[in-house]
């Protein structure tokens, strides 16, 4: 691995401009980089279904020993993106500016790259390994969702750069996720003339939302109301409401309780006051759970200590491309990168960490190399 030209890189494609959808001159980027080691680089249809400038990014290249790899990160970030300056300050990496630093996931990126670039120069016996850089990952990972269910090698190790924690952390779990859109119809009258013709869509909203149990439920599970919006004007007695939420939880029977209960409060607000309400849930993904003692598990524990790091297991209350991955016939597991303070114009990554993500990778690629 070599530092040097690992920051380099970093610093290089966190510049580039990339919000989801936009992912178009980061792909190209990557192209490049793929095709300069040897890989042989396509992009799938999913732009189709996401609304993105490009599809997922899946290059191959074929090793000379039986094993085989699936490396995953996202090309897409979070806003505000536009102008990200990097700056290196006493062994950490930051924003100059009022900007995200793109760490979440341009640090995967990197540590993939130089890993591979490192193993390559030093002619080190290679697994095949697949490469997958998914777009709309930041969007209820759309570009994973529309990745095609036969484009990954069957059975094959699958590790998803893109969690914080130190590179050596190994998500156990991640929860499966549902989106709830309701609508509630009542009927308008003027506020102050004939309040009581009216039937109010916010306050069948406001009651529904007080019933529900929101926040964390239990060590797993999570429910959140964060969008409500209806009315006309101060005068009216108004006849729409919309709101938005969701639920989650690491063990789907949980989130389907959760669910049913918020969709009970939901329709006895309508009732109670005289309405209607139209309830839509959607699942954007579903759950990730491992033992400590899997052997997936096992194995990136070895590879860690075989890089100098200290291997941790924990669980995660968001979703990552594995959630989606794990269904597409490998086993996908999510890695810490060092990553900190992600989505907000506070986050950084310290160079050893960004160091600690490319032994890291290199170490599994010489593990899937001898299996």
């Amino acid at each position: 691995m070599n530092p040097n030209r690992l920051l380099d890189l970093f610093l290089e494609i966190v510049r580039i401009e990339s919000p989801s959808r936009k992912e178009g001159l980061m792909a190209k980027r990557c192209r490049q980089e793929l095709l300069d080691l040897g890989f042989k680089v396509r992009f799938d249809d999913s732009a189709s279904e996401t609304g993105s400038e490009t599809g997922n990014l899946i290059a191959y290249r074929e090793g000379w020993s039986k094993g085989q790899i699936v490396l995953s990160a996202h090309m897409d970030t979070v806003q505000p993106c536009a102008g990200i300056s990097p700056v290196v300050q006493d062994g950490v990496v930051r924003s100059a500016g009022d900007t995200i630093l793109s760490a979440d996931d341009k640090a995967g990126v990197a540590g993939i790259f130089e890993a591979l670039r490192s193993l390559i120069e030093a002619d080190e016996d290679m697994p095949s390994v697949t490469v997958l850089l998914t777009t709309c990952e930041e969007l209820s990972l759309l570009g994973s969702g529309a990745l095609s269910e036969d484009e990954l090698p069957a059975g094959a190790p699958c590790y998803v750069f893109d969690a914080d924690g130190a590179p050596g952390t190994v998500i156990l779990g991640a929860p499966c996720h549902y989106t709830l859109r309701a609508a509630f119809s009542g009927r308008a009258a003027h506020a102050g003339v004939e309040p009581e013709a009216g039937v109010s869509a916010i306050q069948m909203a406001a009651a529904a939302v007080s019933a529900m149990r929101l926040g964390r439920l239990d060590d797993a599970t999570t429910a959140n109301v964060g969008l409500i919006e209806g009315g006309r004007e101060v005068n009216v007695v108004a006849d729409s409401c919309t709101l938005a939420g969701e639920c989650r939880s690491l063990y789907r029977d949980r989130a389907d309780a959760q669910r049913q209960a918020m969709t009970v409060a939901l329709e006895e607000a309508a009732a109670r006051f005289g309405g209607s309400v139209d309830v839509s849930w959607r699942e954007d993904y579903g759950p990730v759970l491992y033992q400590e003692s899997d052997p997936l598990v096992q194995g990136v524990a070895a590879a860690a200590r075989a890089a100098g790091l200290e291997p941790a297991f924990r669980y995660s209350g968001g979703g990552a491309d594995a959630n989606i991955l794990s269904a597409r016939g490998v086993r996908a597991v999510t890695l810490g990168i060092g990553m900190t303070n992600f989505h907000s114009v506070d986050e950084f990554i310290t160079v050893q960490d960004l160091e600690g993500t490319a032994r890291l990778a290199e170490e599994l690629v010489r593990q899937a190399a001898r299996s």
